[in-house]
């Protein structure tokens, strides 16, 4: 390295390095903002996901600490008990909260949205160029149990597993990833967006169309239904926005 390099280098901020229980806290953090985790549904125990990360569970404890103080994720004792992920049932305190995370965040959040118009229409149409028999057949079964449930907790699962399939369909691991970025930079709307049989069928209706323009193959059209319900979703989120 040379005496300039040396120089510049030292003149960078020096990064601290996460701890542990803050990349299992990274890890669930990811995977409650993909859906994998619904609102309201229960986290594993901690023993299990000590298991699942190879770390002691004191570590896991301190990650689900950390999720508390974010109001993802709250803990209960007893018969019953176990950590949840936040959902419609917190009090009003915790939604003041999440209000408060969202106008923290309204610039990135902002961000993702204008980022998701942009990219999910052309994954979505790349999807319809690339995707295969057995793409088509998990869609299928995706929209076959959104049909089938009147869950909204499970709803919101499928609804977001169907947009991670749909990417995966693709065939490009670097879109697939900017995708679940996004998503998981808006799941704070999502927590604080009302949950409604008129929201869920609507939801339905416009992944029918975009399953119905991947199974044709047909790219343009394609496109053009992940817009159409890319865009409702957005309306909604940009209304939140402008009330708080």
């Amino acid at each position: 390295m040379s005496a300039s390099e040396e120089v510049a280098a030292a003149d960078q901020p020096t990064r601290r390095q996460p701890l542990v229980h803050e990349y299992v806290a990274e890890q669930l953090r990811r995977e409650i903002a993909l859906g994998l985790f619904a609102p309201r549904s229960s986290l594993p125990p901690e023993r299990e996901l000590a298991a699942v990360f190879g770390v002691g569970i004191m570590t896991v404890h301190r990650a689900i600490r950390l999720l508390e103080s974010e109001v993802l994720v709250t803990s209960r004792r007893g018969r019953g008990g176990g950590t949840f992920v936040v959902g419609d049932n917190r009090d009003d305190g915790a939604t003041k909260q999440i209000q408060e995370r969202v106008r923290q965040e309204r610039k990135a959040i902002e961000e993702a949205l204008d980022c998701r118009m942009e990219l999910e229409p052309r994954i979505v149409a790349r999807a319809a160029r690339h995707r295969t028999a057995a793409d088509l057949a998990a869609l299928r079964q995706l929209l076959d149990d959104a049909a089938g449930t009147d869950d909204d907790v499970e709803f919101t699962k499928l609804d977001a597993r169907f947009h991670i399939k749909v990417a995966q369909s693709a065939k490009n691991r670097f879109l697939t990833d900017a995708l679940e970025q996004v998503r998981a930079q808006l799941y704070v709307i999502v927590l604080l967006l009302p949950d409604t049989p008129m929201w869920q069928q609507r939801t339905l209706t416009e992944h029918q169309r975009i399953f119905i323009a991947l199974q044709q193959g047909d790219a343009e059209k394609a496109s053009q239904a992940a817009a159409r319900h890319v865009r409702h979703t957005l309306a909604s989120a940009r209304a939140l926005l402008h009330s708080l």
